[in-house]
């Protein structure tokens, strides 16, 4: 692969995250340049890592084994450098991809689920709903074992909206 298709991977990466309203997972990433065939799987997990150990993304790992990547400011500068190599056409692509999955990607990243052991069996678990990165709703509480842990989890990213709404309903009446 030659340097320049690497670098225009590169500034795929940076354009599709500085465009998203939220961080995104390696999954939502990947889906998009994977689709659109513009590289293969390895040359893509290449460029996330070389934009990684540059300091022009950022990765944030939860317990859940998802990792979140934002844009850093150094990649924002470097995007506003180079921006003008990446074809109308890509641009049009990811604005569609966006559209078209607006609420899966928002879930991806504002559904968040995570625990840590505390001792012996118990673990706590950490439920939230974030709006734009900010926590507008936090659920944390103790539970016994870690397989009851990664449970709650995964029925918080299944079950949020039905928690949620009990929840209000309960407290607010």
């Amino acid at each position: 692969m030659n340097t320049e298709t690497s670098t225009l991977y590169k500034l795929i990466i940076l354009y599709m995250l500085d465009k998203s309203e939220y961080p995104l997972t390696n999954s939502d990433i990947s889906n998009l340049i994977l689709d659109m065939e513009y590289t293969n799987y390895f040359t893509l997990q290449q460029a996330i890592s070389d934009l990684e150990t540059s300091d022009l993304i950022s990765a944030e790992s939860t317990t859940s084994n998802t990792t979140l990547y934002r844009i850093t400011s150094g990649g924002q500068t470097t995007l506003n450098f180079f921006e003008d190599k990446i074809s109308d056409a890509i641009k049009e692509d990811i604005h569609r991809y966006y559209v078209d999955n607006e609420i899966e990607l928002k879930k991806d990243t504002s559904v968040t689920a995570d625990y840590y052991k505390l001792t012996g069996q118990q673990y706590n678990v950490r439920c939230q709903i974030k709006d734009k990165n900010m926590v507008s709703f936090e659920l944390s509480f103790h539970i016994q074992g870690k397989e009851q842990a990664e449970a709650a989890c995964k029925n918080w990213k299944e079950k949020n909206s039905e928690v949620y709404a009990y929840l209000m309903d309960m407290l607010i009446q």
